[in-house]
């Protein structure tokens, strides 16, 4: 066989995954430029935080809004913002390489909150809703010095849905997370950008983009908890039912309160929709009831 016969299937696969990449990519720019369009998540003249873990969906999402930011209709600024924690073999040096070469602004944040955790959550005890509310109270503190106007967040629609049914299935409560939200104080808004996207394209995405990805496990977290369930359930019903995640999402985005039974959503008596509840957002670092990786990605 001559070298050049041997080349022949590199070079088809890479073809492959070049048009694999831009399919995923269009498609990836597609969904996150209808949610920005649908729920008025970025105007002209904000200045958006991405927040990067180093995790794939925060990569991609930068990734994403980066792409549109050359061809949107709004000026807008972009910048990057990572908070190391200091947990036990963080790669300090992946990130900032990484970013240094996008030619965008960027911020490293160093706030040693996986001693206080590790303080404050008994032995045994799920770490993970403490954590998540000092790294939310330095994030939201860091955009307001900095002028931020949007925080955004990597959550997609399968963490939409899975945040879905565990607040059924453990919290008692008919709620998701919003792709838009504002605090009681005015002084953030959070939105997510990914909320119509599919994980298992930004996975695929994130691969072919050969993202420099950091492990979420680092800080010793519990594996087998309450999310990774419903995640398993999701991926079992996706491969058994195509399509079903698809409708159980135009669902969530389909909601009939006069079908449901929520009287602060619907006066039934006399027949018309009411404001409904207005839950407060609070910053706290006490520890809540033990939903695991429910209060995770509940803000």
């Amino acid at each position: 066989m001559t070298a050049q016969a041997q080349q022949t299937p590199v070079s088809e696969q890479e073809r492959r995954q070049k048009l694999e990449l831009n399919k995923l990519q269009k498609r990836l720019r597609r969904e996150v430029g209808q949610a920005i369009a649908d729920f008025s998540m970025i105007e002209a003249g904000d200045k958006v935080m991405c927040c990067l873990s180093g995790g794939k969906d925060s990569y991609a999402m930068l990734d994403i809004l980066l792409n549109l930011q050359k061809s949107a209709p709004v000026d807008f600024e972009v910048i990057a913002v990572n908070l190391d924690q200091k947990q036990p073999g963080f790669p300090e040096h992946i990130l900032p390489d990484y970013l240094s070469t996008m030619g965008i602004e960027y911020h490293i944040i160093e706030k040693d909150t996986y001693s206080i955790v590790k303080e404050k959550v008994p032995e045994g005890k799920t770490t993970c809703g403490l954590c998540s509310r000092l790294r939310r109270g330095i994030l939201y503190n860091f955009a307001e010095e900095h002028g931020v106007t949007k925080i955004a967040l990597g959550h997609h629609r399968d963490d939409l849905l899975e945040t879905l049914f565990l607040n059924m299935f453990y919290g008692g409560k008919l709620k998701s997370m919003p792709p838009v939200l504002h605090s009681d104080d005015g002084r953030n808004t959070v939105i997510r950008p990914l909320a119509y996207a599919r994980e298992k394209d930004i996975a695929r995405y994130a691969t072919l983009r050969e993202y420099p990805i950091i492990p979420c496990n680092l800080c010793g977290s519990q594996e087998n908890l309450q999310r990774q369930v419903i995640k398993d359930m999701f991926q079992t019903w996706d491969k058994q039912h195509p399509g079903r995640l698809e409708t159980m999402f135009r669902a969530l985005c389909n909601v009939e309160p006069s079908h449901l039974a929520d009287p602060d959503l619907y006066d039934f008596k006399e027949g018309k929709r009411l404001g409904g509840k207005r839950q407060a957002v609070v910053q706290s670092a006490e520890p809540e009831p033990n939903f695991e990786r429910l209060d995770v990605l509940n803000i």
